[in-house]
């Protein structure tokens, strides 16, 4: 047990130092703000605050984690042995960098909560982020400054016993469109035949035609594929189902098809299922609700994992939601245009919201990398990919932390723009596994 000392114990210092030497570096904490109490403990101590007491580890406080709300910060990033960091403290401090405030800064997503604007599916962008614009987005800065700070600690007390954590991987599958030809209605399936006759997609037409009379498999029917890979190598795996209305943005097989929701109680057997919430559920309660309720049906369990289609969210109202939906685990913290870690972690963490400057329930499972991102935002071919994932999976190997990738069912057709990709789903499992 290593005892914190600060002036003030708010909800923000005991939560950030919880989720950096508790869950990530695996040491309990106590906190205290009596001195005396302080100074009377023969343990691991350090001091959090102004000044320190005496020649004790102090690490000089940032304002941040003693105020309310936000407010624009003016930060300025310098580097820690060739590792981007801010908000300097002083030469008394044990460590250069209040790495707690800087951490929390980023792990609440304060930046989100100042005003922005917004993209046309109304998202935080990447580009608008600090760690875009000072060049860190793709590596987890917050597990690294930890385990630098972890070194530190070892340093100051070597009689410690430290526990180290095990790296993780965890592949996640959303399913926008479980089929892409078969089970869809009279009316989608004639659309779609003279959309792709105007465009003279005529390869298109012709494989429309064969699976819809069976005389082809539909091409994103890649489910016993993605299941054999799980089983090779022995990848947890987690499929979200999208289960929303049809709008232009929602355009996955009619719940109401016996097919569909066949194909959704077989991978409940092998696989996690968690909800897809449809686009405009953002803010929208009811429809999540909903959403919600129709799965569970389904599947026969309560869901207890999300992650929101197109990655629509919105700081704090969409977790908030989840929260009153009793949802437990939220996986859509990262950007559509660009690869990286948009909380700086690689690191589970729970939700501070600060509206209320509370911890909630909920635990958000950020990931490292999307497969549209890599073929529609950055243009990259699937070798190229493969290097991006592979300097991502490293830099997460590196801290031991959760490397999280996102890929769809449709990525593994070798279809159409996908052609290649099923090939780079195993390489890439082949990577994350060793």
């Amino acid at each position: 047990m290593i005892l914190i000392y600060s002036h003030k114990i708010t909800p923000r210092v005991r939560y950030i130092f919880k989720h950096i030497v508790t869950r990530t570096l695996l040491i309990p904490v106590s906190f205290t703000s009596k001195v005396e109490e302080f100074v009377a403990h023969n343990g691991p101590k350090i001091s959090y605050t102004k000044t320190p007491l005496g020649n004790e580890f102090f690490i000089k406080s940032n304002e941040l984690l003693f105020e309310q709300g936000v407010n624009d910060l003016d930060i300025i990033i310098r580097n820690w042995e060739n590792v981007p960091c801010f908000f300097a403290t002083n030469s008394k401090s044990s460590i250069p960098y209040d790495i707690f405030a800087a951490s929390f800064y980023l792990i609440s997503r304060y930046e989100e909560y100042l005003p922005h604007v917004k993209d046309k599916h109304g998202r935080f962008t990447a580009e608008q982020s600090l760690a875009f614009k000072k060049g860190f987005l793709e590596k987890p800065v917050v597990d690294i400054w930890a385990f630098k700070f972890l070194q530190v600690l070892k340093e100051k007390f070597p009689e410690y016993e430290y526990s180290k954590r095990n790296y993780n991987y965890i592949s996640t599958i959303d399913i926008d469109n479980a089929f892409a030809y078969k089970h869809k209605s009279f009316v989608r399936n004639v659309g779609g035949y003279l959309n792709d006759i105007f465009k003279f997609r005529i390869l298109n037409v012709v494989s429309r035609l064969a699976v819809n009379l069976n005389l082809k498999s539909d091409p994103y029917h890649t489910f016993n594929t993605i299941l054999r890979l799980q089983n090779t190598y022995n990848v947890k795996t987690i499929f979200f189902f999208l289960v929303g209305d049809y709008t232009t943005f929602d355009t996955n097989v009619s719940v109401a098809k016996s097919k569909y929701r066949l194909l959704i109680k077989e991978m409940v057997d092998y696989a996690r299922v968690g909800l897809h919430p449809s686009y405009f559920s953002m803010q929208n309660s009811a429809l999540i609700k909903k959403e919600k309720e129709r799965l569970e049906s389904i599947t026969n369990t309560p869901l207890k994992s999300s992650r929101q289609h197109y990655l629509r969210f919105s700081l704090p109202e969409t977790y908030q939601l989840l929260i009153d939906l009793e949802i437990e685990e939220d996986y859509s913290m990262g950007y559509a245009s660009n690869v990286g870690f948009r909380a700086g972690t690689c690191t589970p963490f729970y939700f501070y919201d600060l509206d209320f400057e509370i911890q909630t329930p909920l635990k958000v499972f950020p990931f490292a990398l999307m497969d549209t991102t890599l073929n529609d935002y950055m243009k990259l071919t699937p070798k190229q990919s493969l290097g991006r994932i592979r300097d991502l999976r490293n830099e997460v190997k590196a801290v031991n932390g959760t490397f999280i990738t996102l890929f769809h069912n449709e990525t593994l057709s070798d279809y159409l723009r996908w052609k290649g990709w099923k090939r780079l789903y195993e390489s890439m499992l082949k990577i994350a596994t060793s």
